[in-house]
């Protein structure tokens, strides 16, 4: 049976303010570049943060300010070999459900943007509370639909 050729549309990469995520986009382009795609770039904000917005510790603009400093890296790594890109923001823990945490965020993404790649980026646990993508990847590999790419 003759394999089918892989056909891609929309690459996901997860974000967080790590050197490896910044990695993981220049994949990500580099990939959505090659199939004449489009990134789609998540920033995922950890239990930190998520908890402080809730608790109104921390001023949500400055919250706003942080996404943008990444997603701002995202979109000129992208605009650099003209592959079209679109960001958005997700809450990668929630003090409500148990079951919500960074590579579900992904996953769910995945879904709802409707992407046909996936590259997370291979974390080391630093501590980093900027840094939430460190389990991300192995929750990702195992259940994903998608081809999935750990850089």
């Amino acid at each position: 049976m003759p394999s089918r050729p892989l056909s891609i549309d929309l690459v996901l990469v997860p974000v967080d303010q790590s050197e490896e995520a910044t990695r993981a986009v220049r994949y990500a382009v580099a990939i959505a570049a090659k199939y004449d795609a489009a990134v789609h770039a998540v920033h995922v904000l950890g239990e930190d943060v998520v908890r402080a917005i809730e608790q109104g510790v921390v001023d949500q603009d400055a919250v706003a300010e942080d996404s943008k400093v990444v997603t701002d890296t995202v979109t000129d790594l992208a605009h650099e070999t003209g592959v079209p890109i679109t960001t958005s923001v997700a809450y990668g823990f929630s003090p409500t459900s148990k079951l919500r945490h960074p590579g579900s965020v992904v996953l769910d993404t995945a879904e709802e943007i409707d992407a046909d790649f996936v590259v997370v980026p291979r974390e080391p646990v630093s501590g980093d509370p900027g840094e939430v993508l460190a389990k991300a990847a192995e929750y990702v590999l195992l259940y994903a639909s998608q081809p999935v790419l750990s850089a």
